[in-house]
């Protein structure tokens, strides 16, 4: 893939060097203050604990491949960025740019505390994609040593997905379906937003390479490599556990590439809607 030189986003916090929660700044610091006061605790205690977070981060020296992967991840956020700017006032939204947090183990979100063993997710809550960039080493021991940075980007265009679907109300849409329906028909309207990212994330590299030209020999195949790497069926067929239809989240490896791969060579989002209204058996 074809990225180095591109300008990097504004919107990339990088947490890593030991410190896994946000600090506390600002109106934040005055009203830990006035609640320490009331419970009879010494602010100035953490006031100093707050400053030395900030601190052992602001002292953190990034190692050349922490270097690498920030720079990575910001030039495919800004990517993203550009693309969905042109993209979205066509479907009648204009696109709010999310943020990105980088991270290491465990990291302090809008939607609660995560680990890294989560994988990379986007939090609604704060409009926010979180990454530990030790999932692409997992991804890349899952596609036999590969270490293509295009299936990287469809991983982290596959989590702005899902912001483009908080913007479209397609996210709402579907928290309605987990209050109305029973756990096992909700995993099916789970699969179909998670099918729709991976398609929202085909239309970005679409028009992604239109714009950029960033797509070389061989990207796209390791993009559905990495589609049918993830897919609920293998991951559950990798865990020793029997295939479970009715647990299926994300959907299986085939439907996954089928919808990222339709995404890529069309950028059709009029189709967006019909993943929405096609019966789940013909996804």
């Amino acid at each position: 893939m074809r990225w180095e030189g591109g300008d990097e986003s504004e919107n990339v916090e990088d947490r890593r060097g030991g410190v896994g929660a946000t600090p506390i700044i600002g109106g934040a610091s005055l009203l830990v203050v006035v609640v320490a006061y009331f419970l009879g605790i010494d602010p100035s205690q953490i006031i100093g604990y707050t400053q030395s977070r900030e601190q052992d981060r602001s002292s953190h020296v990034s190692t050349p491949e922490e270097t690498q992967s920030r720079k990575f991840i910001s030039t495919i956020l800004r990517y993203t960025e550009k693309v969905w700017a042109e993209q979205l006032p066509k479907m009648g939204r204009t696109y709010e740019n999310p943020r990105l947090v980088i991270f290491e183990r465990s990291v302090d979100t809008g939607c609660g505390a995560a680990s890294s063993s989560a994988g990379p997710f986007y939090c609604p809550e704060d409009r926010t994609v979180y990454i530990d960039p030790t999932f692409f080493d997992e991804l890349s021991e899952r596609l036999g040593g590969s270490n293509a940075e295009f299936s990287q980007a469809y991983v982290i265009a596959h989590e702005i997905g899902h912001h483009v679907q908080v913007l479209l109300g397609y996210s709402n849409l579907v928290q309605e379906k987990r209050r109305q329906l029973p756990p096992a028909e909700f995993n099916r309207w789970s699969v179909r937003l998670e099918l729709q990212a991976d398609f929202l994330a085909g239309v970005w590299a679409h028009y992604g390479q239109e714009k950029f030209n960033f797509v070389e020999s061989g990207d796209l195949e390791q993009a559905l490599k990495s589609a049918n790497a993830i897919g609920d069926d293998r991951l559950q067929r990798q865990s020793g556990g029997r295939i479970s239809p009715q647990n299926f989240t994300h959907g299986t490896a085939a439907q996954r590439v089928k919808w990222y791969r339709l995404g890529f060579e069309t950028g059709d989002l009029r189709l967006l809607q019909r993943i929405f209204e096609i019966p789940y058996s013909d996804l």
